[in-house]
Order: structure tokens, then sequence, then C-alpha cells
């Protein structure tokens, strides 16, 4: 897997052939902002006023919708409306893990009807090659456009189980479903971890736990700086409470942005050098 993190969101979105990745580097462009931001609020009201208070200055929006107390209709199109006037896309943290047929159930039905809202979705393979094959026939039946999958290759906790031989599966794995897979929720690019590459070959690189302040919390979360994350191959980086916490959030969150958009801004020069 040949990195491209060397490149611009722009030149990568010229060669990338997938839709909604295009979709994204053009809206990370257009933005200046490479911020994913975990909105884990509990009642459709904060969620909806965090989204639109903040999603001038977001690339994603990544949402925990099992923990909204109130979730119904008017959480989704709220969400919807949201994404669309303040260009972001919707990416729920669902981390699928189950057979492929109870899969394809959660994603498609269900009280949350994931698939009909949500761009981006996320799963582990510890369940095995099965789980991606059935997101990714979802997807190709489903008759909705611009849905992808991330794959949980590496996790920010600490003991995090998610390392070696399971980090290089969600790789192998990942090739096998070009036309699904965006790339991967990881602490860093995972070019190391392939045998065999496609030349075309781009996966997004997702990492959770970027807080500029907090290095992490009492029940073992690590976090990594804007810089330290874009520095290892990071494309986009995932904030939470270091933003919606934070007493100013819109301060907050355009501090990130600054940050990020900086790290970036130094690797794709350092390395046109």
């Amino acid at each position: 897997m040949a990195s491209r993190s060397g490149l611009s969101y722009e030149q990568r979105a010229v060669q990338h052939p997938n839709p909604l990745v295009k979709k994204l580097f053009a809206i990370a462009e257009k933005k200046k902002t490479n911020i994913v931001l975990s909105a884990d609020l509990t009642t459709t009201n904060e969620l909806l006023d965090i989204a639109d208070r903040l999603g001038p200055h977001i690339a994603v929006l990544k949402t925990h919708i099992d923990i909204v107390s109130d979730f119904g209709p008017s959480t989704i199109e709220g969400l919807t409306e949201l994404a669309q006037r303040h260009d972001f896309l919707l990416f729920e943290d669902r981390k699928f893990i189950d057979i492929g047929n109870t899969v394809q159930k959660q994603y498609k039905g269900g009280a949350l009807r994931i698939h009909d809202w949500a761009h981006i979705v996320n799963a582990s393979i510890l369940a095995g090659e099965g789980i991606i094959q059935a997101l990714d026939q979802t997807i190709r039946d489903g008759g909705v456009s611009e849905r992808g999958i991330l794959i949980l290759a590496e996790m920010t906790s600490k003991g995090s189980l998610a390392v070696g031989e399971y980090t290089q599966a969600s790789v192998e794995i990942a090739q096998k479903f070009p036309q699904s897979v965006l790339g991967f929720v990881s602490t860093k690019e995972l070019s190391s971890h392939s045998r065999v590459a496609s030349p075309d070959e781009d996966f997004v690189v997702f990492t959770t736990g970027v807080n500029l302040s907090s290095k992490g919390d009492a029940l073992g979360q690590q976090y990594q700086t804007p810089t330290t994350a874009i520095e290892g191959g990071s494309d986009f980086l995932i904030a939470g409470r270091g933003i919606y916490a934070a007493a100013e959030p819109v301060t907050a969150v355009k501090e990130y942005q600054q940050a990020g958009w900086d790290a970036y801004q130094r690797r794709i020069t350092s390395a046109s050098k």
C-alpha cells in the first residue's frame, strides 16, 4: 500500500476512484479543515446544536447515534439538513462486529437505519472478512450513493489488542473491497502492513484521540496532538471532548482546524522538496 500522504487533498481527489473519497477531499480542500468532530452528545437538541455551531469548521461529524436518548426521525432529519447546509459528511461510529447476516440487518434496518443517512460507518474485522463483505454487499445493493466503510485497524485506548496480525489482516481485507472500504481508523498510516499493493491504492487514515492539551484520561484513552498525528500519516483528525466540552467550543474548533491544517500544509510542503 503506497503512501499518498505527501500529496495534497486536491491531488488525491483527482486520482482517487471512489466518489465518496473525492467528495471528502473536496470538502477538506474547500473548507481548509481535516477535523472530524466526535460529537458524543446524548440528546437530539445538544447534538444538532453543536453540529450547527461547529459545522462550518469540520469535514466530518462523527456520531454515536445509539447514545441519543430521544433519537427519532427529527434527529436524522436535523443531521442530514445540517450536513448539507454546512458541507460535511456524517460518520456513524457503530463499530460493527458480528456475523455478516446480523450486520446487514443492523446497518440497513432496525431502529437506527444507519445506511439511510450515514455516509461512513466503521467495522472491526474480529469476526472475519464476512463482516466487510456483508457491508460491501449492502452498499452495492442499497440504492444510495456515497456510502463507505472504515476498518477499525488500531485503537488509541491503553492495552488495545488491535495490533500486529490484526492490523495486518485489516489492511489485507481492505484491499479486497476497494470500492466500499475508504480506509482505516488507525493511529498512523499503514503502508508498512501491506504485503501486496496496487499502484492506484489510496486508503484514507482517520486518527482518533487527538487533543491539543490532554495526554489521556482515567479510562485508558491516550491522545496525540494534531501535529504528531499528521506527521504519522493521518489524513483526518478525530477530536471530541477537547472541542465540544471546551468552555468556548467554536473557539476550540477553530484552534483544532488551524492546527490540523497547518500540520497538513507542512507535510505536503516537506514532501515536495
